[in-house]
C-alpha cells in the first residue's frame, strides 16, 4: 500500500509529532508532502528514512499549489492520500480527486468548540471544510469530542472514525538522574517546585493564567515548553509581575532530541506538575504525556481524559481558570519530586493501538467496507501484532 500524507506544515507541534510517531508503525509505504514550513519534524522524518517534499505554498490563497500537488500525487501512483490539518485537507482532498485517487482519508486534529488550529470558526471556514469533506472517503477524529463536533457540523456519522492520538509511554518513564540533569541545564533549582506548561505559545493556550498565579506561589517556578507568537507578550507579563526570575522559557522541543539535548521526556522529568489552562482543546496530548511521566495534572479542558470513564486518570484534576491559583497553591504544598503511578488512561492511548485502528480505517476505505475498530485494548502488546 502506497500512502501519501499531506500536511500543512512540519514545525514542532502535536499533529506533526503524531504523524512522525505513527509512520513507522503503519503497514504501508509512506511519503510526506508539506505545504509550508518544513521544520524540525521534517528533519526528523528524513532521518527516519521517510521521503519529505516541500510544496512551497505561499499562503492560504495560493491556488497555484493545487495543480502542483495534483501533479505530485498523479506521478506518485498512490493508493491512498491522507491529509492532516485544515489547509492540507482543503487542498489535499481536491488534488487527490483531480489526480484520480479515489481513497482519501483526513485526520481532524484541532477542531475546538470555537476555533480550529487556534483560529476563530466562522461560517466561511465551516462551509469550506464541509465542501472539501465531501471529496474524501473517511474523516478520522482524534477524540470522541471531535467526532461529536463533526456530526454537529453535518458530517455523516458513517464517515467519521475515532482514532485517538497515541504515545510511546516508555519514553516518558521517570528517571531521577534525567530530572537532575535537566534542571541543571535549565538553571532551575533542584529543590524548587516546578509547574510546567507544554504547548504552542498562543493566546488560546492561556499560559498567562499560570504567570498571573505565580505571584501567589512564592516558592514555585514555571517552566514553559513551546514557541509561538505570544512569547514576547508572556515575557513582558512576567516582567510586569516581577516573576521573570522564576519563569523559564525552554522554547520548542522535539519528542526526542539528537545529540543529548533536552527532549520532551527530559523536560517533563524536570517538572513537578503539569498545568493546562486552555479552555478549548481538541485532545490534550500534553496531559497524557505528563500522566505517563507520573506527573499530577491540573487542566481546564482535556477530551483525552474527559472522554474516558471515571477513574482512568486519578492524577488529573479539572478546574476552571479562576480556581487555578488555589488549586496550584494546594499542589505546591506537596514536596517536589513526587511521582504518581501511571494511570490506565496512558495505556489506553498507546501508539500501537492508534496504528492498528488507523490501519483498519485504511483497509476499510480501500475495500469500501465499514472499519472494524472495536474497543482500544488495554494491552499494547496485543494490538502491536495487528499494527504491523
Amino acid at each position: 500500500m502506497r500512502v501519501l500524507h499531506v500536511i500543512t506544515g512540519l514545525a514542532t507541534g502535536g499533529a506533526e509529532q503524531q504523524l512522525r510517531l505513527l509512520l513507522p508503525r503503519l503497514p504501508a509505504e509512506c511519503e510526506v508532502v508539506t505545504l509550508t514550513n518544513p521544520g524540525a519534524v521534517a528533519e526528523g522524518l528524513a532521518a527516519d528514512g521517510v521521503e519529505v517534499r516541500h510544496l512551497g505554498m505561499g499562503g492560504n490563497r495560493d491556488v497555484s499549489a493545487l495543480p502542483r500537488l495534483t501533479r505530485l500525487i498523479r506521478q506518485g501512483r498512490y493508493d491512498l492520500v491522507h491529509t492532516h490539518l485544515y489547509r492540507a485537507c482543503l487542498y489535499g482532498r481536491a488534488a487527490a480527486r483531480l489526480a484520480g485517487v479515489r481513497v482519501v482519508v483526513a485526520t481532524e486534529h484541532s477542531l475546538g468548540a470555537a476555533t480550529i488550529e487556534g483560529r476563530p470558526l466562522g461560517a466561511g471556514v465551516r462551509a469550506l471544510y464541509l465542501a472539501s469533506e465531501r471529496l474524501g472517503t473517511s474523516t478520522v477524529a482524534v477524540s470522541a469530542t471531535i467526532a461529536r463536533r463533526l456530526r454537529e457540523w453535518g458530517v455523516p456519522a458513517r464517515r467519521i472514525h475515532v482514532v485517538p492520538n497515541g504515545i510511546d509511554a516508555d519514553r516518558f518513564r521517570f528517571d531521577a538522574l534525567v530530572r537532575s540533569r535537566a534542571r541543571a541545564l535549565l538553571g532551575l533549582p533542584q529543590d524548587a517546585y516546578v509547574i510546567g506548561g507544554v504547548g504552542r505559545l498562543v493566546a488560546g493556550k492561556r499560559f498567562d493564567v499560570l504567570l498571573r498565579a505565580l505571584p501567589h506561589l512564592p516558592n514555585a517556578h514555571l517552566l514553559l515548553v513551546g514557541g509561538g507568537e505570544q512569547e514576547p507578550v508572556l515575557r513582558a507579563l512576567a516582567a510586569r509581575l516581577n516573576v521573570s526570575d522564576r519563569v523559564c522559557f525552554a522554547g520548542e522541543c522535539a519528542y526526542e532530541s539528537p545529540g543529548g539535548g533536552l527532549d520532551l521526556p527530559a523536560l517533563l522529568a524536570a517538572m513537578d506538575l503539569l498545568a493546562s489552562p486552555s479552555a478549548d482543546e481538541a485532545f490534550g496530548l500534553a496531559v497524557v504525556e505528563a500522566l505517563a511521566a507520573g506527573l499530577p495534572v491540573v487542566y481546564a479542558t482535556c477530551p483525552a481524559v474527559d472522554d474516558l470513564p471515571p477513574g482512568q486518570a486519578p492524577g488529573a484534576q479539572r478546574t476552571d481558570a479562576p480556581s487555578f491559583v488555589q488549586t496550584l497553591r494546594t499542589a505546591c504544598a506537596t514536596p517536589p519530586g513526587r511521582r504518581l503511578p501511571v494511570p490506565p488512561a496512558v495505556t489506553h492511548y498507546s501508539l500501537t493501538t492508534a496504528a492498528a485502528r488507523l490501519t483498519a480505517v485504511y483497509e476499510a476505505a480501500l475495500h469500501g467496507t465499514p472499519p472494524v475498530l472495536g474497543t482500544p485494548s488495554p494491552s499494547p502488546v496485543t494490538q502491536g501484532a495487528s499494527a504491523r
